[in-house]
């Protein structure tokens, strides 16, 4: 399928399920998920309307952004993120949706400030509760996020929460994730304010769910893309 046309199907399932869930069709953002993609993808989709792109590898993402300077594109971190590669966050991305410590809060705060920038950040949780994923314990997010804010991070935004849904379950179950992750945003944004107000949840897979569900960013790539040589059918983008 012709990059646009993929992109407005996805937009027109975005919007559909937007409705369904009573929501405003402009509350979502589409994050292309744009990993091992080819540069000349990207510009495409970028000619097509898309302004924001997911990247997972920071050695990978620093040539896609050195080579399309000056493109109206906000670029998202959405990998694990190492201690030794913040350094490179701050002057190059806009949002990081995989913070789960302090240090890490601390080092892109850093970064951020060299930079003259200031960067958003959500805070990754394990709502499955899965030992083989990344992410913050429910019962551990509020210290975190109070121990953050007693370091008075000036160059950071603590925007909001995000999570990598279940694979291969029913239904039911990838919306109980995405619900009580929702549930967790409820719970911060009463503790600390409104602007703990993003979402990032969902995938190709089920974005559509997510959204439903109450997600304000959505991390799509195979659907908009097309499957990677040897990938998975909606293995996690």
């Amino acid at each position: 399928m012709p990059a646009c046309d993929a992109l407005n199907v996805v937009r027109q399932r975005m919007a559909e399920a937007a409705q369904r869930a009573g929501r405003r069709v402009d509350a979502v953002r589409l994050v292309a998920v744009s990993k091992r993609q080819p540069l000349e993808a990207i510009e495409t989709l970028i000619a097509c309307g898309q302004t924001d792109f997911g990247e997972n590898q920071v050695q990978e993402a620093l040539e896609k952004i050195g080579r399309l300077g000056g493109q109206p594109v906000e670029w998202h971190f959405i990998g694990h993120l190492q201690s030794n590669k913040t350094r490179h966050i701050g002057g190059h991305f806009n949002w990081v949706h995989t913070v789960d410590s302090v240090k890490l809060a601390r080092r892109i705060d850093a970064s951020a400030r060299e930079a003259g920038r200031c960067v958003n950040l959500l805070l990754q949780v394990n709502v499955s509760g899965d030992p083989a994923k990344h992410g913050i314990a429910e019962e551990a997010l509020l210290p975190m996020i109070d121990a953050i804010m007693e370091q008075r991070l000036e160059a950071i935004r603590l925007r909001g929460l995000m999570t990598i849904g279940y694979r291969d379950v029913a239904e039911a179950e990838t919306r109980r994730s995405f619900c009580r992750l929702r549930e967790l945003l409820e719970a911060c944004r009463s503790r600390y304010g409104d602007h703990f107000s993003e979402l990032s949840m969902g995938m190709s897979g089920d974005y559509t769910l997510a959204i439903e569900e109450g997600a304000t960013l959505v991390r799509v790539g195979s659907a908009l893309f097309g499957e990677r040589p040897g990938q998975p059918r909606f293995s996690n983008t």
